[in-house]
């Protein structure tokens, strides 16, 4: 059971937006066990949707489009698609009404035409009915194929996915199921990863694949398996779980489903009854980012500092001066030192610091660029960590936070 997706819109081409329509259908699809054979992005331009269209229906089982619904004059996707099954548009009156509801209820202004002229359909499909706005959805059977097309928008597709689409896809398919089991390890590369687990991995039975997906200093093993037989495919999965967990105990860090490396230390802080603060100087605030992004954060994160300049990391962290002087500011002894002065300031049970060379020029120290010290500072005593770690100033960052997760995990795991 394959399908294939088609996203609508010259703003998706220019760069203008970025198509995260996709990414969610095709993780809808694969929890229903359709599996996404292809992703199309195309114009807003009838030869251009006519020819995917009809390579999509050459290539799938089903068959959807976002986009190009709107009612503007540059929306063309349902005439294009009254044009493909040789059709015409027709006035939907339960669409009109929903029109009506809209307007009245929600935009309080007068309906134009334009709007009205939403709730023509063609006369073959079946109307998805948009409960959150204008634009309906619509589901055309030829044969044993499906083409559905939804709006562009995504809070409007994702209900429609999720109120009209998916159940209807459930009803009409016999499906096999899919399963996934993502295993999160840091602190090491594919390719050293991959000749650790080779053996593993070349005895991996055919209906269960293996992918690597690297990601700046981490990778995430996600082995996936298809079959009709739920009981069977989940025990599989597990078997292979327990098989290459003892290769990669140095460096897994959990699974997917159960968060992030952040979400993960997180647990285990409020499980401790531990708390956490930051003083980060060449990450520039993403350490604190990442923890405060998800709910909850306040009962485990107490705070965090940017130092970014070097006279802030003496006069507001409390690092000595004479300490920059004789070591440089970015040094094991002054990360270290930033450390142990955050844990003190915030009165945390951990502190990270950080301190580097990003790049693209070397600032306050001589330090090559790439270069970053990485401390972690507990009531116990202090670790730090000297890394190079290229000269690409986003990878350098993304990297530095990367590593700076991984040590804390382990820090707090060890306790």
């Amino acid at each position: 059971m394959q399908a294939e997706i088609i996203t609508i819109g010259d703003e998706i081409l220019i760069g203008q937006i970025v198509d995260t329509n996709s990414a969610y259908i095709g993780k809808a699809l694969n929890s229903i066990g359709v599996s996404v054979y292809q992703i199309t992005s195309i114009q807003d331009d009838k030869e251009h949707i006519l020819k995917a269209m009809a390579e999509a229906e050459a290539n799938a089982d089903i068959v959807i489009l976002t986009g190009g619904l709107g009612p503007t004059k540059d929306d063309i996707t349902k005439h294009t698609i009254c044009n493909y099954f040789n059709d015409v548009l027709v006035r939907n009156t339960a669409v009109t009404k929903n029109i009506e509801r809209l307007w009245r209820d929600y935009i309080k202004k007068p309906i134009q035409q334009v709007n009205l002229d939403q709730a023509l359909v063609p006369s073959k499909a079946k109307v998805l009915m948009n409960m959150v706005g204008s634009a309906p959805g619509m589901w055309i059977e030829k044969g044993e194929k499906v083409f559905i097309s939804m709006p562009g928008v995504p809070f409007e597709m994702k209900a429609l996915m999720e109120q009209e689409v998916l159940p209807r896809l459930k009803v009409k398919y016999k499906r096999p199921f899919i399963k996934h089991k993502t295993l999160l390890t840091y602190g090491i590369g594919e390719s050293a990863l991959a000749a650790i687990i080779e053996d593993w991995e070349d005895n991996l039975p055919n209906y269960v694949k293996l992918a690597y997906l690297p990601n700046l200093g981490k990778v995430r093993l996600r082995l996936s398996g298809k079959g009709f037989d739920e009981q069977a495919l989940d025990i599989e999965i597990e078997k292979q779980v327990q098989a290459v967990l003892p290769l990669i105990k140095e460096v897994f860090t959990g699974f997917e489903e159960d968060g992030d490396l952040e979400v993960l230390i997180a647990k285990k802080l409020i499980e401790h009854k531990k708390t956490l603060s930051v003083a980060e100087s060449c990450t520039g605030g993403k350490l604190a980012e990442i923890f405060t992004q998800h709910a909850g954060a306040s009962s485990y994160f107490k705070g965090g500092l940017i130092t970014y300049a070097t006279q802030i990391k003496i006069d507001v962290l409390g690092v000595e001066e004479a300490l920059i002087n004789k070591y440089s500011v970015v040094s094991t002894q002054v990360a270290e030192a930033m450390a142990k002065q955050c844990r003190i300031l915030y009165a945390s049970d951990y502190a990270i610091a950080t301190t580097g060379n990003a790049g693209p020029t070397k600032g306050d120290a001589n330090a090559e660029i790439g270069t970053v010290y990485i401390a972690i500072a507990s009531k116990k005593h202090v670790i730090s960590q000297k890394l190079n770690l290229g000269n690409n100033r986003t990878r350098v960052i993304n990297k530095a936070v990367n590593k700076a997760l991984e040590l804390l995990q382990k820090e707090i795991f060890k306790n």
